[in-house]
């Protein structure tokens, strides 16, 4: 079993990640490849661990992976991989996302490289899963079949020693008539552009008749302005279909809600690519699905990002060596119901705590990482039951820390002071979440409906 230190705060940050198994516990039997692990792999594994797809290696056969059996026991112990870093002790805890292994998974795994890695019976290998021969959309390979609408941007070549680029062309939205959008996901145009691109947004310009896509329930302000409208309330208000960043799926948005696209819009792309030591041309891409002809939402999704720095950018400075630590306040002007987590950082990012400041002062922590991963800006995306709803007047209050020691293995240069920007070597903290706006009467039902406790509160 995976032990893990789950007390909230820097503390939780800073544990150890052991793996921890009752005394004496054995298998059954001496757990082979291709009858217990193979199947793992297939279904949590593969999907990166293939040729030709971004993993380093892949874990398709026994001879595949059987070099790397350590190496596997050491990130699967950690729960390190899969990329699914949300602790498991508070929070939100169900999704419908959910790539992460189970402890008999994780138990399985770690006994059979400990117990020699043995190969097993040839005729209890399933039945190979086909790797995929390009590009394929993580939504379609989850059962949602492809996109219904797709928006391109052109491509351009990032030089193999460059300074970061942002490329931020305008294109149509191919519609006709307005429709509801469901799920989206964006991808690099091609394979090798998953080496370069490092965000893409997908601003929505709109027609002048969805208006209502223009996000009014959130409020912030800086040094002590709070009745003025932030950077970040400005940029909250600019309709986003979708944030991307690597490692990133789709948006899932919760059943009976979505985004309203009208024919004559546009997507304002905002690509940030950064050089990878080699030449490469590549784009971005956005999936959309929509919803059925007569299956409309009654209530619109807006994806906020909630911000972990309370005096705004120019406060980030991060100081060489050392570990440090932000915080960011947000209100909810209205009944919000919170239906997914991306915490977002780059290179010294290292752990983000989402908690709700009720109006009665009592507080819900609602999701947290504590090893963040620069390479997988993972979206969980929180399950219909078990998504948190809260009353308006709520404050969102983000925690960030960042590590800038040499402890961080993802840390070019931990000698530099490091403040807020938009490069891949500044730094930034902000959660990207999805919300749903409730009247006072629809909050109350909501409340009634979901009386179990879906997340650890406690009084300050």
């Amino acid at each position: 079993m995976v032990g893990m230190k789950g007390r909230v705060g820097l503390a939780a940050f800073a544990a150890v990640v052991g793996l921890v198994g009752p005394a004496g516990a054995q298998t059954a039997a001496t757990p082979t490849f291709t009858r217990d692990v193979a199947p793992i792999f297939q279904s949590k594994c593969q999907s990166c661990h293939e040729p030709g797809s971004i993993a380093p290696m892949s874990l398709m056969t026994y001879d595949e992976a059987r070099p790397w059996a350590k190496s596997i026991r050491a990130r699967v112990a950690a729960r390190q991989m899969p990329p699914w870093h949300i602790d498991r002790s508070v929070g939100v805890q169900k999704f419908k996302n959910d790539m992460s292994l189970t402890d008999a998974q994780v138990e399985t795994i770690v006994n059979w490289v400990d117990q020699g890695a043995a190969r097993g019976n040839p005729a209890d290998m399933p039945k190979m899963v086909p790797p995929a021969t390009g590009l394929y959309w993580q939504a379609e390979r989850d059962g949602y079949g492809p996109p219904d609408v797709v928006v391109k941007t052109p491509e351009q070549t990032m030089p193999a020693l460059h300074q970061d680029s942002w490329w931020r062309p305008l294109v149509d939205i191919p519609i006709t008539e307005p429709r509801w959008v469901r799920m989206v996901e964006i991808r690099p145009t091609n394979i090798q552009g998953r080496k370069i691109l490092h965000h893409s947004i997908a601003y929505q310009v709109l027609n002048p008749g969805n208006v209502d896509a223009v996000n009014m329930g959130t409020g912030r302000g800086f040094g002590g302005a709070a009745a003025n409208p932030s950077a970040d309330d400005r940029v909250n208000r600019r309709p986003q279909l979708m944030e991307w960043a690597i490692g990133k799926g789709y948006d899932r948005f919760m059943d009976g809600t979505g985004k309203l696209i009208m024919p004559g819009e546009k997507i304002s792309w905002d690509n940030h690519i950064h050089a990878a030591g080699e030449d490469i041309t590549s784009g971005a891409e956005l999936g959309i699905w929509l919803y059925p002809k007569g299956q409309e939402p009654k209530k619109r999704s807006y994806l906020i990002g909630f911000s972990g720095l309370k005096n705004g950018p120019g406060a980030l400075d991060i100081p060489p060596n050392q570990i440090s630590h932000t915080e960011g306040f947000t209100v909810l002007r209205e009944n919000t119901i919170i239906t997914n987590f991306q915490p977002h950082f780059h290179l010294r990012g290292k752990a983000m705590m989402v908690e709700a400041i009720l109006p009665n002062g009592s507080t819900q922590v609602i999701s947290y990482v504590s090893d963040f991963n620069f390479n997988w800006m993972t979206n969980y995306i929180y399950d219909e039951a078990a998504a948190p709803a809260f009353p308006k007047g709520t404050i969102v209050h983000v925690t960030a820390w960042y590590d800038n020691t040499r402890n961080n293995k993802s840390n070019p240069d931990p000698d530099q002071w490091v403040g807020y920007g938009d490069r891949t070597v500044d730094e930034m903290a902000h959660a990207w979440m999805n919300v749903v706006y409730l009247t006072d009467a629809e909050y109350e039902q909501w409340q009634a409906d979901h009386k179990k406790t879906t997340t650890v509160e406690r009084q300050r």
